[in-house]
This record gives structure tokens, C-alpha cells and sequence, in this order.
């Protein structure tokens, strides 16, 4: 593994827990601030970093780092400029909760990817065992952003 590649790694990995420390401020209405500066730092560094490979056309993780740069904007003003005031509490929770997402959706494709015994189970990237895992994902965070759409209010929060 490269110097670059094991950087991005680690970069991504810091970004998915912190996140997951994000969402579960949001489903139990606490202020990870800490956690949240590392998320948004971190998960803006792991689509950065992730531009600096090699270009061989417009991969998934391409689309993925470009949707990520795009929701950090908004997703950022709402936390740190507008202080999730009004609409910009829902413009914060979602586009954290997206960002994350897509992140883990990468950790998953890479990790049957790269890990031999998932590779095994699901060597094309298309097979039941990762289509699977998937759906696990994405309906946790349905469940995630449902809940954390309803609870997490700032305003009954200290800012």
C-alpha cells in the first residue's frame, strides 16, 4: 500500500467514526462538537486526498468524492454559519448523514474488494453477499436520518 493510499485510508476510517459519533448525537440529541469539527475536516480530506490517485476515467469513488466536495459546502454553512437555525438544522442533518453514507458505501465496496474471504463471497461487486450489505446500510440510515430528523433540535441545545 502506498504512503498516499494508507493516509487516505486512515483519513477515511477517522471520518466514518466520527460520523457515526455525529449520528448518534443526532438520534440522541447531544452536541458531539469535537467529533462533528473532526467529521467535517475529515470527511472533506478523504474526498480530497482521494482526487490525488491516479485519473482512469470517471469511477464510482470519482462521483462519490464529487457529491461529498458538493454537499460539504451547504452542509458547512449550516453547521458552523448558520448554526442549524430553522431550515438549516435539516440542510446540516442530511448532508452529514449523506456524506457518511457514501463514505461507508465506499468502505463496503472496497472491503469486498481488497479483503480476500469477502472478495471470495462477492468477487464481479455484484453478487447477493455485497448487494446484501447495501441494503443494510442504507435502511440504517433511513432509520438514522428519520430519527435524527425528528429529535435532534439545536435550538433546545446550548450552542
Amino acid at each position: 500500500m502506498s504512503g498516499l493510499m494508507l493516509i487516505h485510508v486512515i483519513i477515511s476510517l477517522i471520518a466514518i467514526v466520527a460520523g457515526v459519533i455525529v449520528a448518534e448525537g443526532l438520534i440522541s440529541v447531544k452536541r458531539h462538537e469535537r467529533s462533528t469539527l473532526v467529521y467535517m475536516v475529515t470527511i472533506l480530506l478523504t474526498s480530497l486526498t482521494g482526487f490525488l490517485f491516479p485519473f482512469n476515467g470517471v469511477t464510482p469513488g470519482i462521483l462519490f468524492g464529487i457529491i461529498t466536495v458538493l454537499l460539504f459546502i451547504p452542509t458547512a454553512i449550516a453547521r458552523y454559519k448558520q448554526r442549524m437555525a430553522g431550515v438549516w438544522r435539516l440542510v446540516f442533518i442530511v448532508g452529514s448523514l449523506l456524506m457518511l453514507y457514501l463514505n461507508c458505501v465506499v468502505l463496503i465496496v472496497q472491503s469486498f474488494q481488497k479483503i480476500p474471504f469477502l472478495n471470495a463471497l462477492a468477487p464481479t461487486g455484484n453478487e447477493p453477499p455485497i448487494l446484501a450489505v447495501q441494503t443494510v446500510l442504507l435502511v440504517a440510515f433511513l432509520i438514522v436520518g428519520f430519527l435524527s430528523v425528528r429529535r435532534f433540535r439545536p435550538s433546545l441545545l446550548r450552542i
